[in-house]
């Protein structure tokens, strides 16, 4: 390989999600002081020429590389937690930032089921000695605190029974919130109550319902309120809602939180339904598969575990 392109590659194993180890081991192990030197040199985007005239990294190319060689070990530790314990950590994470993140309470709150989200509330109990439900009261001060904390309460029945009259009813009562521009929708009583304590069954029900009436999904009437929005996707049409955060994390110019997503979601799904479905919609809606997708970004062992978790579902 010429220098050129041994320099290429690994510059390329510094880039992305996780890095190449084996090609640092490989190469730049391999690299004298010249050639060290002559690599600083060629890379201005990760070397800076100090006024004294040596190449030094740029900081914050330092802080992100550390992240990325913590990326698999961070996935690991996920991967290998008990569910409940794994959803109760992240409850926490999302809330402790300084701006909460609702998307993790959401989807964590709407995708598992009863006895799972039960669980991850009383593993919460065990590991921080207060409530989930606590820690959003104090946390979250803004108006969709009440949804939050109903979202995270709830208990929904699960079984195969359905109330069609009661569904078209309830999606004809959303219907009539959405066009009164004058409300708040996320303080409107019904719609908490609805997505709160019915059955997914039956909000998939309300949703088709809601379809046939005003020739649009309720989803995509909601643009105007993304956690409303994020919560019809989880409970309605999740592997919709994992596919677009993996086709907007799997990127190379993104902040960390949305690299983050990448392992929340893969390790997350990994032992559910879920996961087989997400790659069906990921191929369909994106034209690519999502092995490709995480081999085209991903580096090293970060790249192979998360590989080898979306393989099992095959």
């Amino acid at each position: 390989m010429s220098e050129a392109n041994e320099f290429a590659a690994v510059t390329k194993a510094f880039s992305g999600l996780g890095v190449d180890e084996n090609l640092f081991i490989s190469s730049v192990a391999r690299w004298n002081r010249y050639q060290r030197e002559s690599y600083r040199v060629s890379n201005s985007a990760f070397f800076k020429e100090d006024e004294r005239q040596f190449q030094r990294w740029d900081d914050h190319h330092i802080l992100q590389l550390r992240q990325e060689f913590l990326r698999l070990k961070d996935a690991v530790v996920l991967y290998t937690m008990h569910p409940w314990e794994r959803d109760a950590r992240l409850f926490k994470e999302a809330l402790l930032l300084k701006v909460p993140q609702h998307d993790v309470l959401i989807e964590t709150a709407c995708t598992r089921s009863s006895g799972d989200l039960l669980g991850a509330r009383k593993a919460y109990h065990s590991l921080f000695e207060h409530s989930i439900e606590e820690d959003i009261a104090h946390h979250i001060k803004a108006q969709e605190r009440k949804l939050l904390v109903a979202l995270v309460s709830s208990y929904r029945y699960e079984g195969p029974k359905v109330n069609a009259d009661l569904a078209k009813s309830e999606a004809k009562v959303l219907v009539n919130a959405i066009r009164d521009k004058k409300k708040s929708l996320i303080e409107d009583e019904d719609i908490v109550r609805i997505l709160s304590i019915r059955s997914k069954l039956h909000l998939k029900a309300i949703y088709s319902h809601y379809k046939e009436i005003t020739g649009n999904f309720l989803d995509e009437d909601l643009s105007d309120d993304l956690i409303l929005k994020q919560v019809v996707q989880c409970l309605c049409v999740p592997q919709a809602y994992f596919s677009k955060i993996l086709i907007s994390s799997l990127r190379l110019d993104v902040e960390e939180s949305a690299k983050d997503s990448v392992t929340r979601v893969i390790v997350t799904r990994a032992d559910e339904d879920d996961m087989k479905l997400i790659k069906q919609e990921f191929q369909s809606k994106y034209g690519n598969t999502l092995a490709a997708k995480i081999q085209e970004v991903a580096n090293g062992s970060y790249r192979d575990f998360l590989l080898t978790i979306i393989a099992k579902s095959d």
